[in-house]
């Protein structure tokens, strides 16, 4: 929490001479809008200041019982840490150091008129506000900086699960770190992710970290949260907690919840949820992040679908590759076996052996045979790809 200084700046003044203390109450400090309560002894001005802790305490050295001094001491003794302008009288210079020893801010030296009162009180004032000054800027900077830290550790967890899409290929890491993620920029205790199964329909329990046993066996199994079906059914986000979760099956698991709907073209093909412990809601900030998250998870599973369906043009291909080379292995076996069918009486009848033939039959059949040939050695070497 940042520390800011009072608008009303409380003064305590110590001591016990009624001219002293109404000279630098009702003359110097109360006309210009310091709040001054007085009292005559070290005894109540330590209870006074306990009661009601002042900005500044102003005491005589020359107190009745416990002297300036001691009240110095008994104040730090106390965790008191207001500054303390001591009022002495000239002469007095070695009790004026042993006091500053003791931790005294500044002096007044006795006597003294209302503008010297008032000159004193505002330098010492003046510290006083420069150091509340100093403490609200060390808030406000530890405030930054912690904001900081806490949005850098968001956007690298979102890195870390976008890198995770792109890069695992094995289905149940890749969910179970979106889990983890979902977790961590939400600030949640416990999470798990739900699919829906093509097929039957229902929400099957995919990933999950911390849940309890008996919730975690379900895994690879429809897993009934009682909230979950009404962001299936809706398409929006839902954070609850407090007294109104107390209704679902989900309360017994923390105080605070938010399912976030996994889409697909408007479609919900899956839901994320996340539990705190604790009934600190879910804020919008938490909300924005979670949907995030949920794209993510969206974009895997578009990824996972196209790489199967890759996949499966991928077989389909190399079928119909297969089922080709197997025709054009059954067709080149027909045409080598008619093929050869045709060269051996060819061949027979060459060779003179059925007859004799006149010039122009045996052109006309060797023309055949050498055609017959190179068709049969084109069949023998051709492969399906040409």
């Amino acid at each position: 929490m940042a520390l800011n200084m009072p608008l009303i700046e409380r003064i305590l003044l110590v001591e016990s001479d009624p001219d002293i203390s109404d000279l630098i109450a009702r003359q110097a400090l109360k006309p210009l809008g310091y709040q001054v309560d007085i009292v005559t002894d070290a005894g109540s001005a330590i209870k006074k200041a306990l009661q009601t802790p002042p900005d500044l305490v102003i005491a005589n050295l020359n107190l009745p019982g416990l002297s300036g001094k001691d009240l110095l001491v008994a104040l730090s003794s106390q965790g008191m840490h207001a500054p303390l302008l001591i009022v002495a009288a000239k002469g007095q210079e070695q009790d004026v150091i042993q006091a500053f020893r003791l931790g005294a801010t500044d002096v007044l030296l006795w006597p003294a008129r209302d503008a010297e009162v008032v000159s004193a009180v505002e330098r010492v004032l003046t510290q006083v506000r420069e150091t509340y000054a100093r403490r609200h800027l060390d808030e406000q900077l530890k405030e930054v900086n912690e904001n900081l830290q806490h949005k850098v550790g968001e956007l690298t967890s979102m890195i870390a699960i976008g890198k995770a899409v792109v890069s695992i290929t094995d289905r149940r890491v890749l969910f179970e770190r979106i889990v983890e993620g979902a977790l961590h920029v939400s600030g949640a205790d416990l999470g798990w992710l739900l699919l829906r199964d093509d097929h039957s329909k229902n929400y099957i329990l995919t990933a999950h970290k911390n849940l309890p046993e008996a919730w975690a066996k379900k895994m690879g199994q429809t897993l009934d949260d009682g909230v979950s079906s009404l962001v299936a059914l809706s398409g929006e986000s839902l954070l609850i907690h407090g007294a109104p979760l107390q209704k679902f099956k989900v309360a017994a698991l923390g105080g605070s919840v938010a399912v976030t709907p996994i889409k697909v073209h408007n479609e919900v093909i899956g839901l994320m949820i996340v539990v705190r412990k604790t009934q600190k809601p879910f804020g919008e900030t938490e909300q924005t992040l979670l949907e995030a998250v949920a794209d993510y998870a969206s974009i895997s599973l578009v990824n996972e679908r196209l790489f199967r369906a890759i996949q499966q043009n991928a077989e389909a291909a190399r079928a119909g590759e297969k089922r080709q080379n197997d025709l054009f292995q059954s067709l080149r076996l027909a045409v080598q076996k008619d093929l050869d069918g045709i060269l051996y009486p060819l061949g027979l009848i060459l060779t003179g052996k059925t007859g004799p033939l006149n010039a122009e039959q045996r052109q006309a059949l060797s023309s055949a045979n050498a055609a017959a040939q190179r068709l049969s050695e084109l069949v023998v070497h051709e492969t399906p790809d040409g």
